[in-house]
């Protein structure tokens, strides 16, 4: 009896805390709230910058941020924005909760362009506008049975590694937990929006994706550790392009140019 008592609540819990994602319109799982993710998040953030060495190369960080802002005005949603230069040799970046972005300068050689960052930083604020941490935070917090969505804090160790995973940001603390195909897939379209609504080509997109299957034959990017299999991703974002490309049309066009040297 006690068995259906809890199915039932479970039942009613997962009903309730079911949302719709920006977008998309897709039906998710959220046990988290927005206000509580994003306070995560930047808990996370500030963190993170602490134990990292932060660029002081004024003219690379201007630039950086440049894209970063151009990718977060084609989203309109209202997030405290905040942008980050790593110097660590890393190819990576992330967004987390409430719009807390970091760019790893080992990314910068691989990107090559304006346009092939504006493709990572799209596919990784499509991950937060889209509350992917909070979907995947919530399927741990059920198959784990946290007592207290109140104790949902990066500060408690007790969830933390779960948090951070979750964020995508897990690697940072010695582990990682890969979003899922459907994860890989909505950001990825929803990004490829972004960057072509900002001015940035989006062909440039599968470019990248393809620089990245081949930095991976090697010793695999960070990036990848939480996006994997880059191989599958240039005949995936083409099914998307003809959309991407009238939205890249009516957008006010920025050229495609290098990056500045992280050096």
């Amino acid at each position: 009896m006690k068995f259906v008592y809890a199915s039932i609540i479970a039942s009613t819990l997962l009903a309730i805390a079911c949302t719709t994602t920006p977008e998309t319109n897709r039906t998710q799982l959220n046990l988290v709230g927005d206000a509580q993710m994003n306070a995560t998040g930047e808990q996370a953030y500030k963190e993170i910058l602490a134990k990292s060495k932060v660029s002081q190369n004024a003219p690379l960080n201007s630039e950086i941020v440049a894209i970063g802002r151009r990718i977060a005005s084609a989203t309109n949603v209202n997030y405290e924005w905040e942008f980050s230069v790593i110097s660590e040799d890393q190819v990576n970046a992330f967004c987390l909760p409430g719009g807390k972005v970091a760019v790893y300068t080992a990314l910068i050689p691989v990107a090559k362009t304006n346009a092939g960052l504006a493709a990572v930083l799209g596919h990784e604020v499509a991950h937060a506008v889209l509350r992917h941490s909070a979907e995947r935070l919530s399927q741990q917090l059920v198959l784990s049975g946290a007592a207290s969505l109140a104790t949902i804090t990066f500060s408690n160790s007790r969830y933390k590694e779960a948090i951070a995973a979750a964020m995508g940001v897990g690697a940072t603390y010695g582990f990682t937990l890969p979003f899922s195909r459907y994860h890989e897939a909505e950001a990825d379209r929803v990004g490829l929006e972004y960057m072509a609504k900002a001015g940035y080509d989006p062909r440039e997109a599968i470019t990248l994706w393809e620089r990245m299957g081949q930095l991976s034959d090697g010793r695999p990017p960070e990036i990848l550790s939480t996006h994997p299999d880059p191989s599958n991703r240039a005949k995936d974002l083409s099914k998307h392009m003809d959309k991407a490309m009238a939205l890249w049309n009516s957008s006010v066009k920025q050229p495609t140019i290098l990056l500045l040297k992280p050096f």
